[in-house]
Protein backbone atom coordinates (compact mmCIF):
# COMPACT_ATOMS: atom_id res chain seq x y z
CA UNK A 1 0.00 0.00 0.00
CA UNK A 2 1.43 3.75 -0.45
CA UNK A 3 1.80 5.89 2.33
CA UNK A 4 -1.09 7.86 1.71
CA UNK A 5 -3.06 4.56 2.21
CA UNK A 6 -1.94 3.34 4.98
CA UNK A 7 -2.42 6.57 6.80
CA UNK A 8 -6.05 6.43 5.82
CA UNK A 9 -5.94 2.88 7.01
CA UNK A 10 -4.75 4.09 10.67
CA UNK A 11 -7.08 7.01 10.59
CA UNK A 12 -10.10 4.84 9.53
CA UNK A 13 -9.43 2.37 12.55
CA UNK A 14 -9.17 5.40 14.82
CA UNK A 15 -12.21 6.93 13.86
CA UNK A 16 -14.06 3.56 14.13
CA UNK A 17 -12.79 2.76 17.81
CA UNK A 18 -13.23 6.56 19.61
CA UNK A 19 -11.64 5.60 22.61
CA UNK A 20 -7.85 5.18 22.71
CA UNK A 21 -5.24 3.66 25.68
CA UNK A 22 -3.14 6.92 26.18
CA UNK A 23 0.25 5.54 28.00
CA UNK A 24 2.24 7.54 29.34
CA UNK A 25 5.74 7.25 31.55
CA UNK A 26 5.16 8.34 35.15
CA UNK A 27 7.38 9.58 37.97
CA UNK A 28 9.04 6.17 38.32
CA UNK A 29 9.55 5.64 34.59
CA UNK A 30 6.70 3.12 34.87
CA UNK A 31 4.32 3.28 31.93
CA UNK A 32 0.93 4.11 32.62
CA UNK A 33 -2.43 3.78 30.30
CA UNK A 34 -6.03 5.31 30.87
CA UNK A 35 -9.04 5.12 28.31
CA UNK A 36 -9.73 8.69 26.76
CA UNK A 37 -12.09 9.37 23.92
CA UNK A 38 -10.27 10.90 20.70
CA UNK A 39 -11.98 14.08 19.84
CA UNK A 40 -10.23 14.89 16.33
CA UNK A 41 -7.53 12.66 14.48
CA UNK A 42 -5.78 14.41 11.90
CA UNK A 43 -4.58 13.53 7.99
CA UNK A 44 -1.04 13.79 9.87
CA UNK A 45 -2.69 11.49 12.32
CA UNK A 46 -2.35 14.12 14.87
CA UNK A 47 -4.90 13.45 17.94
CA UNK A 48 -6.78 15.48 20.16
CA UNK A 49 -8.36 14.23 23.57
CA UNK A 50 -10.13 16.83 26.23
CA UNK A 51 -8.80 16.14 29.66
CA UNK A 52 -8.46 17.79 32.83
CA UNK A 53 -5.08 20.08 34.53
CA UNK A 54 -5.00 17.94 37.50
CA UNK A 55 -5.43 14.54 36.25
CA UNK A 56 -2.34 12.50 36.24
CA UNK A 57 -1.61 11.83 32.24
CA UNK A 58 -1.17 16.07 32.19
CA UNK A 59 1.56 15.62 34.91
CA UNK A 60 3.17 12.75 33.53
CA UNK A 61 3.18 14.55 29.28
CA UNK A 62 4.57 17.55 31.29
CA UNK A 63 7.47 15.64 33.14
CA UNK A 64 7.91 13.70 29.86
CA UNK A 65 6.10 14.02 26.59
CA UNK A 66 6.28 10.44 24.96
CA UNK A 67 2.88 8.66 24.73
CA UNK A 68 1.72 5.85 22.73
CA UNK A 69 -1.81 5.62 22.11
CA UNK A 70 -3.74 2.22 20.94
CA UNK A 71 -6.53 1.85 19.33
CA UNK A 72 -8.89 -1.53 18.70
CA UNK A 73 -11.82 -2.52 17.53
CA UNK A 74 -12.96 -6.60 16.81
CA UNK A 75 -10.43 -6.86 14.04
CA UNK A 76 -9.02 -4.06 13.89
CA UNK A 77 -6.09 -2.46 15.89
CA UNK A 78 -3.75 0.47 15.41
CA UNK A 79 -0.44 1.81 18.02
CA UNK A 80 0.27 4.89 17.77
CA UNK A 81 3.80 6.79 19.07
CA UNK A 82 4.63 10.57 19.61
CA UNK A 83 4.95 13.17 21.53
CA UNK A 84 1.35 15.11 23.34
CA UNK A 85 1.23 18.55 24.74
CA UNK A 86 -1.04 20.30 27.03
CA UNK A 87 -3.18 23.10 25.50
CA UNK A 88 -4.87 25.29 27.29
CA UNK A 89 -6.12 27.76 25.01
CA UNK A 90 -9.47 28.71 25.32
CA UNK A 91 -10.24 29.42 21.95
CA UNK A 92 -9.38 25.81 20.89
CA UNK A 93 -11.28 24.22 23.63
CA UNK A 94 -13.86 26.34 22.41
CA UNK A 95 -13.51 25.07 18.99
CA UNK A 96 -13.89 21.85 19.58
CA UNK A 97 -16.28 21.64 22.28
CA UNK A 98 -19.10 19.26 21.72
CA UNK A 99 -22.15 17.89 23.84
CA UNK A 100 -20.18 14.41 24.51
CA UNK A 101 -17.40 16.48 26.44
CA UNK A 102 -20.39 18.02 28.47
CA UNK A 103 -20.87 15.15 30.05
CA UNK A 104 -18.02 14.90 32.27
CA UNK A 105 -17.64 18.32 32.45
CA UNK A 106 -21.22 20.17 32.79
CA UNK A 107 -20.04 23.57 33.33
CA UNK A 108 -19.15 23.91 29.81
CA UNK A 109 -16.15 25.59 27.79
CA UNK A 110 -14.32 27.75 30.26
CA UNK A 111 -14.69 25.32 33.43
CA UNK A 112 -11.19 26.15 34.54
CA UNK A 113 -9.60 22.74 34.67
CA UNK A 114 -10.60 21.49 31.28
CA UNK A 115 -7.55 21.60 28.88
CA UNK A 116 -6.71 19.65 25.48
CA UNK A 117 -4.25 17.12 24.93
CA UNK A 118 -2.61 17.04 21.11
CA UNK A 119 -0.22 14.21 20.03
CA UNK A 120 1.81 14.71 17.52
CA UNK A 121 1.97 11.58 15.96
CA UNK A 122 5.59 10.44 14.68
CA UNK A 123 4.40 6.54 13.97
CA UNK A 124 2.02 4.11 13.69
CA UNK A 125 1.56 0.66 13.35
CA UNK A 126 -1.94 -1.51 12.27
CA UNK A 127 -3.03 -4.61 11.94
CA UNK A 128 -6.34 -5.84 10.34
CA UNK A 129 -7.80 -9.54 10.27
CA UNK A 130 -10.42 -9.63 7.66
CA UNK A 131 -13.43 -11.83 7.78
CA UNK A 132 -13.16 -11.88 11.98
CA UNK A 133 -13.35 -14.39 14.50
CA UNK A 134 -14.47 -17.39 11.70
CA UNK A 135 -11.56 -16.31 9.66
CA UNK A 136 -9.40 -16.07 12.03
CA UNK A 137 -10.19 -20.13 13.51
CA UNK A 138 -10.20 -21.12 9.93
CA UNK A 139 -6.49 -19.88 9.64
CA UNK A 140 -5.69 -21.65 12.98
CA UNK A 141 -6.88 -24.61 11.92
CA UNK A 142 -5.27 -24.45 8.56
CA UNK A 143 -2.04 -23.80 10.03
CA UNK A 144 -2.41 -26.75 12.62
CA UNK A 145 -3.29 -29.23 9.71
CA UNK A 146 -0.38 -27.73 7.54
CA UNK A 147 2.27 -27.30 9.99
CA UNK A 148 3.16 -23.78 8.69
CA UNK A 149 2.62 -20.18 10.77
CA UNK A 150 -0.98 -18.86 10.81
CA UNK A 151 -1.73 -15.70 8.35
CA UNK A 152 -4.65 -13.64 9.25
CA UNK A 153 -4.56 -10.19 7.78
CA UNK A 154 -2.13 -7.54 7.36
CA UNK A 155 -0.22 -5.06 9.06
CA UNK A 156 2.06 -2.20 8.26
CA UNK A 157 3.78 0.78 9.86
CA UNK A 158 3.30 4.01 8.83
CA UNK A 159 5.65 7.17 9.35
CA UNK A 160 3.64 10.61 10.32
Amino acid sequence: MTDTENISKVTDIINDSHIGMLTTINEEGALVSRPLAVQDVREDGDLWFFTGLDTSQVAHVRADPRVNVSFGKRTEWVSVAGTAEVITDRAKIHEMWNQTVEAWYPDGPDTPEVCLLRVDSDSAEYWTSPGGAAATVFQWVKSKVTNSRMSVGESGTVEL
